[in-house]
C-alpha cells in the first residue's frame, strides 16, 4: 500500500519500522539510498496567501527528513502554493511515513501513472446552429466569450482551425492571470491568441518516474505542443470554433464546434507518451489552474480500480479546492464497461461522464458472389473487388493473431475473422491482416461491440447473424474461397436507435462511496470527429502514413469534454451558478429514453440501461439552461461526508475553508451519506425505514412557481414524498421535502430502479432513486399484510 489518509495506518507503520526512530540507528531515516519513489505530501488548504512563504514552510518541512537543506532542495519536485498546500518530492517510503506522522500533514501517497481515457453531436443533442424559435444567434454563438475552460491533457495543435478565433471574439476576460509559455516546437506569440489564451506544461513527474522525454523524431516535444492527438481531438470537443466542411475523407462531413465555441482555452499538458500521466504533474496542473481563473476543468483520465481513498488522489485533492473556488471540474468514467462497479472519479464534488453513442452510422454494403448482400460499418473509402478467405487459411486454428500467422501472402484477399475464436481483438486482426498484406478485414463480433473506428486497413464490422451466414457461404465453396465485392461506406443519420450506452463505458454502484450514484450523466462518446494534428496519422500507428485534419476517435475521453463544453455554456448564461448547481441542471434534465422513446438500451448487454450505465441520463444542454429546480450544495456540505470517510475534525478544518457560524463536527458512528442534497438518491443498503431530506431551489424565469411530485417505486419499496407539492414565491425560493422508503419484499444483494419527478407544467426536474433492498439476512420481518399480499399473488 503506498497512499493513505487515515492516522491510524500511520500507526500501523511507526509499529512495524519503528526501529527507524530510535537514536542509534536515527541515520536510517535519513539514508537516502533506500528505493525513493515521488511522493505527494497534502497539507489542505492554503491559509498562508504569499506563495514564496508556502514554498519556504514546504521545504523547511522537507528538510526534517534529509540531512541538508540542500538535499531536500534537490529531491522536491513541485509546491503547491496558490490553490492549496503541498509539494511533491522523491523520497523513500520512511522518509514518507515520518512525514505522514507530522501533525500538519494530512495524506502522504505515492504518486500513481493515470491513464488516458480513450459534427453531428451538437446537433443531434439539440445544439444545432439554425435562427430558430425566434432565436437571433444561436445559443452555441451567443454565450462563451467569459468562459475558460483548462484542459488537462496530452496539449495542443495550435495551428488546427479548431483553434482560431471565433468573429467578434471579446478581449481576454481581465479575471485570468495564466500564461502561454515557450517550449519546443511552441511559440507563444503564434500559437496562443484571443480563442487559445493559455498554454503550459508540467513534466517534473513524468520524467522522474520514466526517465528523460524522448523528442526525437517528434515523438514528443517538451512543450504543450500535443504529440499524441488526444489533447486537441478533447479540446476541439470543448470548446472547438466553428468551422465549415469538416470532416474524416469524405465521411461526417458538416461544420465542425465544440460546445462552446465562442469559449476560451487554456491547456495543461500534463500527459505525455503512451498517455501517461503523473499524480504529481496533475496536481501542479490543478495548482495553477484555479490560480489562473478557470471557470471549468476537462481532464479525461483516471487510475485503473481499485479505488484509493479520497485525498490519496491527485483527482479528488484538485477538483475539490477548485469547487471551493466556484470551478466546475468534469472527469471521465472509464473505459472499464460493461462490467459493474469498474467507474472511476466518483468524488461527489466533481462530474463523471459516461458514453454513449449518437444518431449516425456508416453502413457499408458487402456483395458476395453478386448475389447476397449483407452490411457492415466502416470508414471504408474504396471499391474492393477480391477474393474472401476465412482465417484457418492465414492463420493457424483460424485464430487472428500476427503469432498465429502462416507466412503465407494474403495480397489482394479479405479475410473473415471472428472475435469468438481465440477471444481475438480487432486490433490484433487489424495487424495480422497487414501483415499477412490483405486487402480488407471482416471482422465479426457481438451486435454490442460493433463500434466503427479508424483502421490500418479497410475493416468491416459486421454481427455475428451476418457474420455466421457470410462463413456458411464460404464453408459451401470448393476451395474456402468466394468473390466478394465491399462498397465504399457512407454517412447516414436519424437512422439507428440513439443513443445506446457504450460497451466500453464504465459503469456503477460506486465502489468506494457507494451512496454516491456514478456516473452523473451520459454523453456522446462513439465516433466523435475532431480536431487532429496532421503530422500524426489517424490510427497513431507508423504503418499508417496518412495525414488528416480531423478523425475520430471513441472512449469517455470523448464524452466528457462534450460535458465541459456545456457546462462552460451554463457557467456563461448563469455565472453565479455554484459547481454542484451546474450539475444539478445537468442531472435532472438528461433524458433516459432514446429518439424512438424507448428506453436507452445499455450496450455490451442489449438489455434496458440502468442509472448505474448512464447516471441520471443523457446529456440534454439546452433544457440544462433552464432546469426549472436546482440541488445547490456549498463545500460545507461535504462535512459529513469527509467525516464518513475517515477524516478527522481537524483535518477537515485543514482542508475546507468554513463559512462563518459553521462549527465542524464529526458524529461518532459512521452515518449514512445518502443525506447529501446530490441530485440523485442512492440507497445502497435499506434494511428498515429511512427519511432522506433534500433541499431544491427554484431558478426557473418566474420567481412564484408550484411544482408537484410524481413518483416511480423501485421494485419492493414503499416511497413516500412529503410534501407532495412545493410552493415558491418571491419571498422564499428555497424548499425541502422528505423522502421516506420502507423496504416491501425480502431481498439480499439486488438493486432495484425508480424516479422522483417534480413538474410545474413546463420543468421536468427528475431525480433517479437506486435502492438495494437488503433485508434477507437482517432478521427483519416483513409486515403480515405485505406477506399476505405475496401469498395472494403467488
Amino acid at each position: 500500500m503506498s497512499f493513505t489518509s487515515i492516522p491510524a495506518y500511520f500507526a500501523h507503520i511507526y509499529q512495524t519500522t519503528k526501529h527507524v526512530y530510535s537514536a542509534s540507528s536515527f541515520n536510517l531515516l535519513l539514508d537516502t539510498n533506500f528505493v525513493s519513489s515521488v511522493y505527494i505530501v497534502y497539507l489542505g488548504r492554503n491559509d498562508n496567501q504569499d506563495p514564496i512563504l508556502t514554498s519556504s514552510y514546504h521545504l523547511h518541512l522537507l528538510s526534517s527528513v534529509f540531512l541538508s537543506h540542500e538535499d531536500a532542495s534537490q529531491s522536491m519536485l513541485y509546491s503547491y502554493k496558490h490553490s492549496f498546500s503541498g509539494f511533491s518530492a522523491k523520497i523513500n517510503s520512511t522518509q514518507a511515513a515520518t512525514l505522514a506522522g507530522t501533525e500538519q500533514v494530512i495524506s502522504v501517497f505515492k504518486s500513481q501513472i493515470l491513464r488516458l481515457h480513450t459534427t453531428r453531436t451538437w446537433d443531434f443533442m439539440g445544439l444545432n446552429l439554425d435562427r430558430t424559435a425566434g432565436q437571433a444567434t444561436p445559443l452555441q454563438l451567443t454565450y462563451g466569450d467569459d468562459t475558460i475552460v483548462g484542459l488537462f491533457d496530452t496539449g495542443i495543435w495550435p495551428e488546427s482551425k479548431s483553434f482560431h478565433e471565433e468573429p467578434n471574439m471579446c478581449q481576454i476576460p481581465k479575471t485570468w492571470r495564466g500564461k502561454c509559455v515557450q517550449g519546443q516546437n511552441f511559440d507563444p506569440c503564434t500559437a496562443c491568441n484571443l480563442k487559445l489564451i493559455g498554454a503550459r506544461y508540467y513534466l517534473k513527474g513524468y520524467e522522474q518516474e520514466h526517465g528523460t522525454l524522448n523528442t526525437s523524431g517528434a515523438s514528443e516535444y517538451r512543450s504543450p505542443r500535443d504529440a499524441n492527438g488526444h489533447g486537441t481531438h478533447t479540446a476541439s470537443t470543448a470548446v472547438g470554433s466553428t468551422v465549415k466542411m469538416a470532416s474524416f475523407f469524405g465521411f461526417g462531413q458538416g461544420t465542425a464546434r465544440g460546445g462552446a465555441p465562442r469559449g476560451r482555452l487554456a491547456v495543461y499538458k500534463v500527459c505525455w507518451e503512451g498517455g501517461k500521466c503523473s499524480d504529481a504533474d496533475v496536481l501542479a496542473a490543478f495548482d495553477d489552474a484555479i490560480h489562473d481563473g478557470v471557470n471549468v476543468i476537462s481532464a479525461s483520465f483516471g487510475s485503473p480500480p481499485p479505488l484509493v481513498p479520497l485525498f490519496a488522489s491527485s483527482s479528488d485533492i484538485g477538483s475539490f479546492h477548485a469547487t471551493q473556488k466556484g470551478i466546475s471540474v468534469v472527469f471521465s468514467a472509464g473505459n472499464n464497461g460493461p462490467d459493474p462497479s469498474l467507474v472511476l472519479n466518483v468524488a461527489p464534488w466533481s462530474i463523471c461522464v459516461g458514453a454513449s453513442s449518437i444518431d449516425r452510422n456508416f453502413p457499408t454494403k458487402i456483395l458476395l458472389d453478386n448475389s447476397l448482400s449483407f452490411t457492415g460499418e466502416s470508414f471504408n473509402t474504396k471499391h474492393i473487388q477480391a477474393n474472401m478467405v476465412g482465417a484457418p487459411t492465414y492463420f493457424r486454428g483460424g485464430i487472428c493473431r500476427s503469432n498465429r500467422w502462416r507466412n503465407i501472402s494474403a495480397v489482394g484477399a479479405v479475410i473473415l475473422c471472428f472475435a469468438t475464436q481465440g477471444t481475438v481483438q480487432i486490433e490484433e486482426a487489424e495487424v495480422a491482416a497487414w501483415i499477412a498484406k490483405a486487402a480488407g478485414l471482416i471482422f465479426v463480433d457481438s451486435p454490442t461491440r460493433q463500434i466503427v473506428d479508424v483502421d490500418i486497413i479497410p475493416t468491416i464490422r459486421v454481427d455475428m447473424i451476418q457474420g455466421t451466414k457470410i462463413y456458411h457461404c464460404l464453408s459451401q465453396s470448393m476451395m474456402n474461397v468466394t468473390k466478394v465485392h465491399i462498397f465504399p461506406s457512407k454517412t447516414v443519420i436519424k437512422q439507428s436507435p440513439a443513443p445506446v450506452v457504450a460497451e466500453f463505458s464504465s459503469r456503477g454502484p460506486n465502489s468506494i462511496s457507494p451512496d454516491i450514484l456514478k456516473p452523473d450523466i451520459s454523453a456522446p462518446g462513439i465516433s466523435i470527429l475532431a480536431a487532429w494534428p496532421p503530422g500524426i496519422s489517424p490510427t497513431s500507428t507508423p504503418i499508417d502514413q496518412r495525414s488528416t485534419e480531423w478523425n475520430f476517435q471513441s472512449g469517455t475521453s470523448m464524452s466528457c469534454p462534450h460535458v465541459s463544453g456545456a457546462v462552460a455554456l451554463i457557467k456563461s448564461v448563469h455565472p453565479d451558478w455554484s459547481p454542484a448547481a451546474i450539475r444539478s441542471a445537468l442531472m435532472t434534465t438528461a433524458y433516459n429514453k432514446d429518439k424512438n422513446h424507448d428506453t436507452i438500451l445499455s450496450g455490451g448487454t442489449n438489455e434496458e440501461s440502468t442509472p448505474f450505465d448512464i447516471g441520471s441520463g443523457h446529456l440534454n444542454p439546452v433544457k440544462a439552461i433552464d432546469p426549472g429546480l436546482i440541488y445547490d450544495m456549498k463545500p460545507n456540505d461535504y462535512i459529513l461526508f469527509l467525516c464518513n470517510n475517515g477524516y478527522t475534525k481537524d483535518q477537515i478544518e485543514r482542508i475546507i475553508t468554513p463559512t462563518p457560524g459553521t462549527t465542524i463536527n464529526c458524529p461518532k458512528e459512521h452515518t449514512t451519506n445518502t443525506n447529501l442534497n446530490y441530485p440523485s438518491i442512492t440507497v445502497s443498503s435499506l434494511q428498515t425505514t429511512i427519511t432522506i431530506k433534500r433541499t431544491v431551489r427554484n431558478v426557473g424565469p418566474t420567481e412564484t412557481a408550484i411544482y408537484i411530485a410524481s413518483i416511480v417505486s423501485p421494485h419492493g419499496v414503499e416511497v413516500t414524498v412529503w410534501p407532495r407539492i412545493l410552493f415558491f414565491s418571491y419571498y422564499s425560493d428555497v424548499n425541502d421535502y422528505y423522502v421516506t422508503l420502507k423496504p416491501q419484499k425480502v431481498s439480499q444483494g439486488r438493486y432495484d430502479y425508480g424516479e422522483i419527478v417534480w413538474s410545474d407544467g413546463f420543468h421536468t426536474v427528475r431525480s433517479p432513486l437506486v435502492v438495494r433492498v437488503d433485508t434477507a439476512t437482517t432478521g427483519i420481518t416483513i409486515d403480515d399484510s405485505f406477506q399476505a399480499s405475496l401469498h395472494s399473488t403467488s
